[in-house]
C-alpha cells in the first residue's frame, strides 16, 4: 500500500457510518487533591476532597471514540441505567458527535461503570495516581425486554451502515447487551447482509461467532481453541487462527503486542508487522484502535491486509499517548505511514514469503 492509497482510504471515512453494539460503560475519573482533606466528624476518617471529575466513554465507547476520531460517523446501540451515570455516558458520547439515540434506559439496570479515583502525589502539581477503582457492573441476566429493544434496533439501523462493532465486554454470561440471543441476531443478519462489515471483539465468548470477520488477541483466540494452549507460543496461534478463521468463516486479526498482528483467512495466514515504538508507551485501549482502524479501512475498500496495516498505524499512534486512553486522527495515520511506510510494506513481503 502506497501513500496515495492510504490517503484516499482516509479521504473515505467521513462519508462512512458504523454502528457500535455492546455494552458502553461510563469512565469516571475523581480528581483528589491531598493537600485539601478533612476529617469527617461523624467517623473521624480522612475525607477525600474531589477537585474534579472528567467522564468518558468506556468498553465499547472506547472503540466509537477511536472511529469518531478517524472521522467516520457513529451510531451507538447498547442498554443503560436510567439514572446519572447514563446521562453522563450519553452526555460524554454526544460531546465527540455519536448519535446516542439508540440507548435504551432500563429502570432496572445499572449503568455500568468503573470509578476511578485518582489522588494527586504530595506536592503540589504532582503527578496523579490511580487508586482502588469502583465497579458498577449488572450481574444478573438481560431482561428479555433489553433484548428485544436490540434487535429491534439493530434491524431498523442496518440499512443505513456500511459496518457494525460488536463489543462484547461483560464477562458473566447473558449479563451484558450481547447476550446469547443477541449474539445469535447478530451472525443471522451478517449472513443476510455479507456485503457489510460485521466484526466482533469479544473478551471471553470470540470462538462463539459466525459469519463475523474476528479481531482478538493471541489469549483469546487460543482459550477460544486450545485452552491449555500458550497464547506467546507463535506455532499455538498457527493453529488457532486459521481454526477460528475456518469456524466464523471470515478473516480473522489476531493482535500479538510489539509484534503486529496476524491475518487468517481462506489463503492461509501471515503476520503484518507494526512499526516499532522508541521510549515510553501505554498500551491501554490499543486493541480499541485497531478495532477502529481496520473496520474503517474495511468499510471503505481496504483488503484485509491493508485494514490490518490501518490498525497498526492507529495504534502504534494511540499507544505514545501515555496516561490516557489515546485515539489516531487520519493526519496522525498518514504521518506514521509517512514515516515508516517503505520498512512496512517490505517487511510485510518478507513475513509473507517466511510465513508461507
Amino acid at each position: 500500500m502506497d501513500r496515495a492509497h492510504l490517503e484516499s482510504l482516509l479521504g473515505r471515512f467521513p462519508a462512512l457510518t458504523v454502528l457500535v453494539v455492546g455494552d458502553f460503560f461510563l469512565d469516571k475519573y475523581l480528581l483528589i487533591d491531598p493537600q485539601l482533606a478533612e476529617v469527617s466528624l461523624e467517623t473521624g476518617l480522612e475525607a477525600h476532597q474531589v477537585v474534579e471529575v472528567r467522564c468518558h466513554p468506556g468498553a465499547a465507547g472506547t472503540v466509537t471514540a477511536n472511529l469518531r476520531a478517524l472521522g467516520v460517523n457513529v451510531l451507538a446501540l447498547g442498554s443503560l441505567g436510567d439514572d446519572g451515570e447514563g446521562y453522563e455516558l450519553k452526555r460524554a458520547l454526544r460531546a465527540i458527535g455519536v448519535d446516542a439515540s439508540l440507548l435504551i434506559e432500563c429502570a432496572d439496570r445499572f449503568t455500568p461503570t468503573y470509578t476511578k479515583p485518582m489522588r494527586r502525589a504530595a506536592s503540589r502539581g504532582g503527578e496523579w495516581h490511580e487508586l482502588n477503582r469502583l465497579d458498577i457492573k449488572n450481574r444478573t441476566p438481560v431482561p428479555a425486554k433489553v433484548e428485544d429493544a436490540i434487535i429491534a434496533q439493530l434491524r431498523d439501523a442496518l440499512p443505513g451502515v456500511q459496518g457494525v462493532v460488536i463489543a462484547d465486554q461483560v464477562s458473566e454470561a447473558d449479563s451484558g447487551v450481547i447476550t446469547g440471543r443477541v449474539r445469535a441476531e447478530l451472525c443471522a443478519q451478517a449472513r443476510a447482509h455479507p456485503h457489510q462489515v460485521f466484526a466482533a471483539d469479544s473478551r471471553e465468548r470470540i470462538g462463539l461467532y459466525q459469519d463475523v470477520i474476528l479481531k482478538c488477541n493471541a489469549r483469546e483466540a487460543v482459550r477460544a481453541v486450545l485452552p491449555a494452549g500458550d497464547p506467546t507460543d507463535r506455532r499455538v496461534i498457527e493453529t488457532c487462527g486459521p481454526a477460528l478463521a475456518t469456524r466464523a468463516r471470515r478473516p480473522v486479526f489476531v493482535t500479538v503486542g510489539a509484534d503486529g498482528i496476524w491475518l487468517f483467512d481462506e489463503s492461509g495466514g501471515e503476520r503484518v508487522p507494526a512499526r516499532p515504538a522508541a521510549g515510553p508507551i501505554d498500551p491501554v485501549g490499543a486493541g480499541d484502535s485497531v478495532t477502529a482502524g481496520l473496520v474503517s479501512a474495511l468499510c471503505a475498500g481496504a483488503s484485509p491486509r491493508e485494514a490490518a496495516i490501518v490498525g497498526n498505524l492507529a495504534a502504534s499512534v494511540t499507544i505514545k499517548q501515555i496516561g490516557t486512553t489515546g485515539t489516531a486522527s487520519p493526519a496522525q495515520v498518514l504521518r506514521q505511514f509517512e514515516a515508516t511506510g517503505i520498512e512496512i510494506s517490505s517487511a510485510a513481503t518478507e513475513a509473507v514469503l517466511e510465513d508461507r
